[in-house]
């Protein structure tokens, strides 16, 4: 599991969730759909209809991965930074029920407030 008290996915960039799909689709459960997925230079995230998948290569091979399954009903709170002029990075910050915070650092290019819109749609029903 990740680190909840330091946990920080830095510098994510938008890429092909089927890039991801064969890593998380045997933990899907019916009816769940992988609907858009971030990487960085090894780890990831992953959005679903149900949950956030949080990705954590681990080892120098890559080989061992660490899933966290971030589920949108234990979101109390979520806040978005987007990017200014000197500083090109977007910040997502979740405070889970039971787990504490998890900040999402993404490149420029992302566009948070789309994934602001989703995540309000799991968590404001």
């Amino acid at each position: 599991m990740i680190d909840f008290q330091n946990a920080s996915f830095m510098k994510l960039k938008a890429v092909d969730p089927k890039g991801f799909s064969a890593m998380v689709s045997p933990m899907l459960i019916d009816g769940e759909q992988i609907l858009s997925a971030y990487q960085s230079i090894r780890d990831g995230i992953v959005f679903t209809n149900k949950r956030i998948f949080a990705i954590n290569v681990q080892g120098i091979t890559g080989k061992k991965k660490d899933f966290s399954s971030l589920p949108y009903s234990k979101i109390q709170a979520f806040s978005v930074e987007t990017a200014g002029t000197f500083d090109l990075d977007s910040e997502l910050e979740l405070w889970f029920s039971g787990l504490g915070k998890v900040k999402f650092e993404f490149t420029s290019n992302c566009n948070v407030s789309e994934i602001c819109r989703m995540i309000s749609g799991f968590v404001l029903k």
